[in-house]
């Protein structure tokens, strides 16, 4: 070898143990590992998609608010069911279901929300499905602007942390309980 191949060579051989050390940091912060956040407002579980979670913002003295997910999609071959959630600004969180009757629209506690295998269910305010987590009994209201934490308990996926944003009603008109 020449003095000129030989250096090349070397070259050749530090950057590539550079970009190896570079990749392997990476992997070590986590930034190689499958995230379970996809993106801004979207995370997964498993075979779940949990797109744009978000809550409303509540009038002072209002005891209880609402938490909404655009879209929850079940990309596996088992259907799931969404069955509770855990803030820490409430005291519980329950699943809740609006429905028409007789011309009037109630609220009524349901033990879940199916996410059927292949497919998908909106729990965007205003749906025709209704579907909604309830905070109940608030330490403080909701804030346009707010973030919280808040778990979502699935009863085979587990639970997943997700960020919510409170938001100006999607609706048109606030929920109010």
């Amino acid at each position: 070898m020449t003095f000129l191949t030989q250096r090349l060579a070397r070259r050749q051989t530090a950057s590539s143990w550079l970009v190896l050390m570079l990749a392997a940091s990476a992997f070590a912060l986590g930034l190689g590992s499958a995230p379970s956040r996809a993106s801004n407002q979207e995370y997964r579980k498993g075979s779940l998609e949990i797109e744009h979670p978000y809550a409303t913002p509540t009038a002072p003295g209002q005891p209880h608010g609402a938490l909404f997910i655009r879209e929850i999609k079940n990309r596996g071959t088992t259907a799931d069911q969404l069955i509770g959630g855990r803030v820490s600004i409430a005291k519980s969180v329950e699943v809740h279901q609006m429905i028409m009757d007789n011309n009037v629209m109630k609220m009524r506690e349901i033990p879940g929300i199916e996410v059927p295998a292949k497919g998908k269910v909106s729990m965007k305010q205003g749906s025709k499905e209704g579907y909604h987590l309830m905070l109940m009994n608030l330490n403080a209201p909701l804030k346009e602007g707010d973030r919280l934490k808040a778990t979502l308990i699935f009863k085979q996926a587990g639970e997943l942390e997700v960020d919510v944003i409170v938001e100006k009603s999607h609706h048109g008109h606030g929920h109010r309980h």
